[in-house]
């Protein structure tokens, strides 16, 4: 049987946040995302975009879900991941801007670079790249 539709990418990623500057400057100062326009909701918010992939914010308000995920230091739980041309220059930003490293950047076993930080509300991001 054909299915009726197939998905063709990941649209977005939503996240719900405490402090819109903070995550402003996390997503476009530390990871140079563009902030973009977003349709007038009726709650707070933003949008960043970065090539294709888009991460929407939500300001935690009593309509919406409590910010974060919980911050951990395990990295083999809910996260995102952006890709990126070179992951040890990512971590000398983030050590540069002091960000803390939940995981220094380390080789998988495919040959790629990761590195894990958390967000502003503890969300954990892990940026890669690709092997040389």
């Amino acid at each position: 049987m054909t299915p009726p539709f197939h998905v063709k990418s990941l649209d977005h990623v939503t996240i719900v946040v405490k402090d819109l500057d903070a995550t402003r400057r996390f997503y476009v100062e530390f990871l140079g995302m563009a902030e973009v326009a977003r349709p007038n909701f009726s709650f707070a918010g933003q949008w960043f975009q970065a090539g294709q992939t888009w991460i929407h914010t939500i300001l935690e308000y009593e309509g919406s879900a409590p910010a974060g995920l919980g911050s951990t230091r395990n990295t083999r739980g809910h996260h995102f991941a952006f890709l990126v041309d070179d992951v040890r220059a990512a971590e000398q930003r983030m050590t540069e801007f002091e960000v803390p490293l939940v995981s220094p950047a380390k080789l998988r076993p495919d040959g790629a670079l990761q590195l894990f930080v958390h967000d502003p509300d503890g969300h954990l991001v892990e940026l890669s790249s690709l092997p040389a």
